[in-house]
């Protein structure tokens, strides 16, 4: 066992080039400042279930019948069983991977923890017409903080006000002293 906390991250993070157009959103207080002190298990979702880079980006939709599903921008393909199917089985690793913690890319479709815009494809409610716009989780993120709720969870954006990131750097050494002292 390590004796640094270990933390998922989403990996355009960390500089990756795994962005939908082969870029990165490489974070410099993640690497930087926080990344010496951490072990990182990079994920990325997308690349990982097999869209490759470049692809074509890809937005939340909602619908009343079906829930919530994940359709290329353009050619709007479904591809919201393909990224379930591998987020159910890349969460068992992760697991079994005692993290402590983990940092997610902000309004992302797959990584986004809130505030990830879901357009409404038929009415859902009074409130709530088609083509409204309201928001919610990305699907790995959700299936991730479904399986691991007591996993400190945040995202850059989180991260850039330095009371949110104190509290959210407490919670995984916290998380990590807790984790090492019961190594079941």
């Amino acid at each position: 066992m390590s004796d640094r906390p270990r933390l998922g991250v989403s990996a355009c993070l960390l500089g990756e080039p795994v962005r939908y157009n082969a870029g990165h959103k490489r974070d410099d207080w993640l690497v930087d400042v926080l990344g010496p002190l951490v072990e990182w298990v990079a994920v990325c979702p997308e690349v990982e279930a097999g869209f490759g880079t470049p692809r074509e980006t890809m937005h939340l939709v909602r619908s009343g019948a079906e829930g919530v599903a994940l359709l290329t921008t353009e050619t709007a393909r479904d591809v919201t069983t393909t990224m379930r199917r591998f987020a159910d089985g890349r969460i068992e690793e992760l697991a079994l991977a005692n993290l402590d913690g983990y940092v997610f890319k902000a309004d992302s479709p797959s990584c986004g923890v809130e505030g990830v815009p879901l357009i409404v494809s038929e009415p859902l409610s009074g409130d709530l017409a088609a083509g409204d716009v309201s928001t919610g989780s990305g699907l790995f993120a959700a299936a991730l903080m479904s399986r691991l709720p007591d996993l400190p969870i945040a995202d850059e954006r989180r991260l850039a006000d330095p009371d949110a990131r104190r509290h959210f750097v407490e919670r995984v050494f916290a998380h990590h002293r807790a984790r090492k002292m019961d190594p079941s």
